[in-house]
């Protein structure tokens, strides 16, 4: 098991590096989108490291404010972004070609249950990720208030 949370890590890690690099270099005509859900790059600063860490995230938009899912795959562990963001809910966000600084709001349970139908059927697979995992993923929303 551990070879394959290794093996899942660096995969993640290398979509990651690429990702915001096509995404940036193209204008956004590659990577700006998964299907018909939308991408942006999420940006944290490492809880740990202290550096800035930029990854690209399905989101829904809500008005003003963007709603993501620290899915990390229907994984046992959320993803590294999301222990950043709760360290440091000051991020900063690049969609629909621009560049914001937003706070970051873990959603409580009603929160949750308010945009989780909304969530799934913009990418369904975060419904099969919630059944494969003990943990409640969570979901946080991104606002300027």
């Amino acid at each position: 098991m551990d070879v394959l949370r290794t093996a899942k890590d660096s995969a993640a890690k290398a979509v990651n590096r690429l990702h915001p690099a096509l995404y940036r270099a193209t204008g956004r005509r590659v990577g700006a989108h998964l299907g018909q859900a939308p991408v942006m790059l999420l940006t944290t600063v490492g809880r740990k490291s202290g550096k800035e860490r930029t990854v690209p995230l399905i989101f829904l938009r809500q008005g003003d404010d963007a709603v993501i899912v620290a899915s990390y795959g229907g994984d046992d562990r959320s993803p590294a972004w999301y222990h950043n963001l709760v360290a440091n809910p000051l991020v900063t966000v690049e969609m629909d070609g621009n560049k914001r600084e937003l706070r970051a709001v873990v959603a409580d349970a009603a929160t949750k249950a308010k945009y989780w139908p909304e969530l799934v059927a913009m990418y369904p697979g975060y419904e099969k990720y919630q059944r494969r995992t003990k943990r409640e993923i969570p979901v946080v929303v991104l606002t300027n208030r």
